[in-house]
């Protein structure tokens, strides 16, 4: 074999090497129905459970956050009831959430913090009463609760929707 014929040999068998890694690095779509189920096996549920209606949303999540507490939640929602109702009545509830510190508190107060003094020894969170004026804003929607004696929590309810919501936003 000459020079030039194990040079196109090796260029057409390396051209080959890199179409194969190629279509093993892009996503490939499902190639059946039982694939499609497979992925899609939360939807397909609903789906099911929801035929004859105008369709449902569904959330649900098995999650153990990192100081320990289990959170089991699935809550469905009509689509033809969420639409019917104020869509701006829920956004004390989000706007609570929409400020850089207090999610950050959230997310204290569900890997490592419990207490105001725990959450200010380990972050900028400014002073005790901006960390309180922040905390009464959650507790007040509902994504924290008070234990007393001064300890916090996102209650097991919260954490489910709460990282739903963090999902759903753009990065």
């Amino acid at each position: 074999m000459t020079d030039d014929a194990a040079l196109r040999d090796l260029t057409t068998r390396f051209d080959q090497v890199e179409a194969r890694l190629a279509a093993l690095e892009s996503p490939q779509p499902p190639t059946s129905a039982a694939d499609q189920d497979e992925i899609f096996w939360a939807l397909e549920g609903l789906k099911q459970r929801t035929a004859d209606s105008s369709g449902a949303v569904l959330m649900t999540g098995a999650v153990t956050v990192p100081k320990g507490h289990h959170a089991h939640w699935q809550m469905q929602g009509s689509v033809q009831e969420m639409f019917a109702t104020d869509f701006a009545s829920r956004a004390e509830s989000l706007s609570a959430l929409a400020h850089p510190v207090r999610l950050q508190l959230i997310q204290r107060l569900l890997t490592d913090a419990s207490t105001v003094e725990e959450i200010r020894d380990a972050g900028d969170f400014g002073t005790t009463g901006q960390v309180y004026h922040h905390l009464r804003q959650l507790v007040a929607a509902g994504w924290v609760t008070t234990l007393g004696s001064g300890r916090y929590e996102v209650p097991p309810a919260k954490i489910v929707p709460l990282l739903v919501i963090l999902l759903g936003v753009d990065r």
